[in-house]
């Protein structure tokens, strides 16, 4: 049970991260995007990996 807990609020923390991306980049003016784009795009990247990271922690304790 805590392991589908543990993956479900991955799932949310990832939701999260793609939500953050969104709001950072949607409704800019072309050249506000071209400036936050690249950072947004950056933190997400980040947020995703650590992300992957704790769900491989994850998956040998189920095996």
């Amino acid at each position: 049970m805590a392991q589908r807990e543990a993956e479900e609020l991955l799932l949310i923390e990832e939701a999260d991260a793609w939500f953050e991306y969104l709001e950072a980049t949607r409704s800019q003016a072309e050249t506000r995007y071209r400036e936050i784009e690249p950072w947004a795009w950056a933190r997400l990247s980040q947020r995703l990996r650590a992300i992957r990271a704790r769900r491989a922690r994850l998956r040998p304790a189920a095996a």
